[in-house]
Parts: structure tokens; C-alpha cells; sequence
């Protein structure tokens, strides 16, 4: 029953409502580069593995020196690393790329890195694997990228403008000018304010020059916000505009910020309310933990660990808020599956603004999806999900990651159908509905 349920959704097409691909890629058209900035320079999956077992990043194409290294060579040193990722989620998507986008039958191997490699920059080279024709290929309805409230979303337009049918909508990120703790937060809201010709000196202008930039990517086809963050802390400050003059001059410290960051959500979830974009909060991940490779080489190298979550005290003020609105919807990410049952999915299964998020970064596999299945279920039912996004930079890899998901729902359903839960004609409504229809309803992307 399960292979027969997942056929029943297998070829339904692709609703991606939040990802981070590169919108010049479907501005420009241009060819990929070469197999190694395609599969392992810009996947922190990969490098972190790697050197997790002793690959300096340099031979990874990480960092100033890195990109002196020559992608026959990082490629290689990958391949001769193959065996680290059986068992991770990594080894699926990657081997489905290389086998059913790629059409690649030789298995990876020292042996075969140089044939495969030319194999790989063969089909680059070819019109059919240019971004607009793989996005044609892999029958995506709708892609969400995630841009910076900063960003002029001139590659967006550029594709509008370019008569493409491909739909690329931008998601709105505000985190540069919310979060102080950030090194360039005065001088994002410097350019917050050249942006919207809006004096931001004062926390009501702030909120207006938010309120403009909203407007702008609404117009661009953006239909949700994205916020990421260590901890959920929501708080309503009477006089917040006190405590954002301290931030502005930074002289406030890392409780004010996170105080400050704590209002603004609720700011932003009432923003929601007035325009109607879905809120998307991920949460519980302490970031570039390793402070010798965020020196060297930057934030986002990999070192990022999920840490435990306090969902219900930390959402209390924005829930008293808002929460109540049915209107509006507010989706959680956790990396602390701990919280699933205990808190998300009894939170979800009350207030009608929550919706659960799918698994995410470290349990966005096989068997993450079944503990994620086996956990929310009970409690917030099918209808309180928001269905699968695949949240990746990897753009080849987003067949491979809904594929993955597919297959989970199918078993899942099937569990249910052999234990009673329901019937067949039930689990055949809810594998589409898991597979396309909750993303389209809960991202408002159903026109």
C-alpha cells in the first residue's frame, strides 16, 4: 500500500515556499559552474562531515585560500570521502542527483572521480541543464527564495521582466535590522533608511520604513516573512522606542537585543495580520559555535548546533497577542524534536495561527520525518502541518528532498491504514494533501 500511495503522488508537481536559491540563477540562465561549486563548495552538509573526520576546509573550497583550489581537486577529495556519508540523508539526495538529474550510472569511486567529473561538466555545458530548463524539468510550480529586507530583489524583477513562465517569489528576511546583536546593525538601518526614503531615527519611523519594505516584496509575489533565531522570546514593550535609541547607538547589551527582537516579532506578527504574509519562525540553533573557524572563515561553516527550545513561555506574549486570529499564520521549525509532542503539537492542536513546519536541517531525513509523523500527529492532527518545504541552497537537490518526503508520507499513511486509523480513501486524500496542498493553503500560494 505504501508504494501504491506514494506512486499516487510521485509525479504531482513541486511547491517549494521556502528555500535560499540564488535568484541570479534564474535571472542570468547562466550554466553552473563545475561539479565542485555545484555539489560540495556551497553544501555545509558536506563540508562539516568532512571535517568532522579531519578535511580542511581549504581542500573543500572554503574560504580565501580555498578558492584557489581547483575544483578537479575538491571534487576529488569529496569523492575519496564518499563512504562518511553512508547512513545521512546526504548520501540519498546526493546519489539521487547524480543518478536521476544527471543520469550518471557509474558509482562514485577514486576510481571514476576524474570520468564522472567530466561527465558532470559535459552536462553542464548543455542548454537542458541551465537553471530555467532544470526549473521546467523538475516540474516546480512555485519557488520561494529567502532576501534580505535590504535587498533590492533587482534579480526578481529581472526575472519577471524576462517574460519566463517559471514562477521565483522572494521571502521577506528582516533578521539584519531586528537583530542588534548583528556587527552591521547600525548600518543596516542606515540602509533601511536610504532604501525607503524613511527617517528611522525614531522606533515609529522604523516600523513604517518595515511596513514599505513589506509592501515592495509583496508586489514582487512575496506572500511570508522569515525569522531565525537561537530562542523563542517574544515580550511587548510598552516604550520600545527607549530601548531601540540605546541598540541604534549601540550601547545596549545582548539582553536588550534579545528583548528588543522579542517585540518585534510581535511587531512583525501583527504586520501579518494588516498584510496578510505568512510568519515563518525558525528557532533552536546556536550558531558558528566554533569560534577558530568562524575567525578564519566566517558564519555558516557547519559548526551550527540545535539546542533545547521553550516554545510555550517563550510564544506566550505573541500568542496573547495575536494568536487568536484565524486569520493569520505563524509556522515553527524546531531543531529540539524533544518539543514536538510536548509542546508544538499541543500548541498547534489550540491556537489558529500556528502551523507545525516539516522536519528541518539535521532531521530533514527518513527517519526524521517518521519520528516527526509519529510525535505531532496525535495531537495536532494533519490539518495543523504546513505539508514539505525543503529549505536548500542546493537547487538540483530539491527533486531528490521531495522525493524523500513523498516516500515518508506514503509510509506513514500506510502505518495508518494497516493499524486502523482510517481507510485507504482517506490516506489517498491526505498524501496529497501532505505532498502539495497544505503548502499552497498555509503560504498562500494556491493563486
Amino acid at each position: 500500500m505504501a508504494e501504491e500511495l506514494y506512486l499516487g503522488v510521485k509525479d504531482l508537481p513541486i511547491v517549494s515556499p521556502h528555500g535560499h536559491c540564488d535568484p541570479s540563477w534564474f535571472a542570468n540562465d547562466d550554466p553552473f559552474p563545475n561539479p565542485a561549486e555545484l555539489l560540495v563548495v556551497p553544501d555545509h552538509y558536506v563540508f562539516r562531515m568532512l571535517y568532522s573526520q579531519g578535511v580542511p576546509l581549504h581542500r573543500l573550497g572554503v574560504g580565501k585560500e580555498g578558492r584557489k583550489t581547483d575544483p578537479r581537486k575538491i571534487f576529488a577529495t569529496f569523492v575519496e570521502h564518499w563512504d562518511l556519508f553512508l547512513g545521512t540523508p546526504s548520501r540519498v539526495w546526493i546519489s539521487y542527483v547524480l543518478r536521476e538529474t544527471l543520469g550518471i550510472s557509474e558509482d562514485l569511486s577514486p576510481q571514476t572521480a576524474n570520468e564522472i567529473y567530466d561527465q558532470i561538466s559535459e552536462r553542464l555545458a548543455r542548454d537542458e541543464y541551465k537553471p530555467r530548463a532544470l526549473f521546467n524539468k523538475f516540474d516546480i510550480e512555485v519557488l520561494a527564495t529567502t532576501d534580505s529586507a535590504l535587498d533590492d530583489l533587482s534579480h526578481h524583477k529581472a526575472i519577471h521582466e524576462s517574460g519566463w513562465g517559471g514562477r521565483v517569489v522572494p521571502t521577506f528576511r528582516p533578521d539584519g535590522v531586528l537583530d542588534a546583536t548583528d556587527p552591521s546593525f547600525t548600518q543596516n538601518l542606515e540602509k533601511l533608511e536610504v532604501l525607503t526614503g524613511t527617517d528611522v531615527g525614531g522606533f515609529a519611523g522604523f516600523l513604517e520604513a518595515l511596513r514599505q519594505r513589506r509592501a515592495f516584496f509583496i508586489e514582487m509575489g512575496c506572500t511570508a516573512t522569515d525569522h531565525g533565531i537561537q530562542v523563542a522570546q517574544t515580550e511587548w514593550l510598552d516604550d520600545p522606542d527607549a530601548l531601540y535609541q540605546r541598540l541604534k547607538k549601540q550601547k545596549g547589551s545582548v539582553q536588550d537585543a534579545n528583548r528588543f527582537y522579542g517585540h518585534m516579532l510581535i511587531e512583525m506578527a501583527q504586520m501579518s495580520v494588516e498584510d496578510g504574509l505568512t510568519m515563518q519562525i525558525h528557532a533552536g540553533s546556536k550558531r558558528n559555535t566554533n569560534q577558530v573557524i568562524m575567525k578564519k572563515f566566517g558564519r555558516d561553516k557547519g559548526a551550527d548546533i540545535p539546542v533545547s527550545m521553550d516554545w510555550v513561555n517563550g510564544l506566550d506574549a505573541l500568542l496573547n497577542r495575536v494568536g487568536n486570529n484565524a486569520e493569520l499564520r505563524i509556522v515553527l521549525f524546531t531543531l529540539d524534536e524533544a518539543t514536538y509532542a510536548r509542546e508544538l503539537a499541543p500548541m498547534a492542536g489550540h491556537w489558529p495561527c500556528l502551523r507545525i513546519g516539516p522536519p528541518w536541517w539535521f532531521h530533514d531525513s527518513q527517519a526524521g520525518i517518521a519520528r516527526y509523523f509519529d510525535q505531532v500527529v496525535e495531537t495536532a492532527g494533519y490539518f495543523n502541518l504546513a505539508g514539505f518545504n525543503d529549505d536548500t541552497r542546493a537547487f538540483l537537490s530539491i527533486p531528490a528532498r521531495h522525493d524523500l518526503w513523498r516516500r515518508g508520507v506514503a509510509v506513514h499513511l500506510a502505518d495508518q491504514v494497516a493499524n486502523g486509523q482510517f481507510g485507504r480513501e482517506s490516506a489517498e486524500r491526505l498524501a496529497k494533501l501532505l505532498t502539495t496542498d497544505l503548502a499552497r493553503q498555509v503560504y498562500g500560494l494556491e493563486n
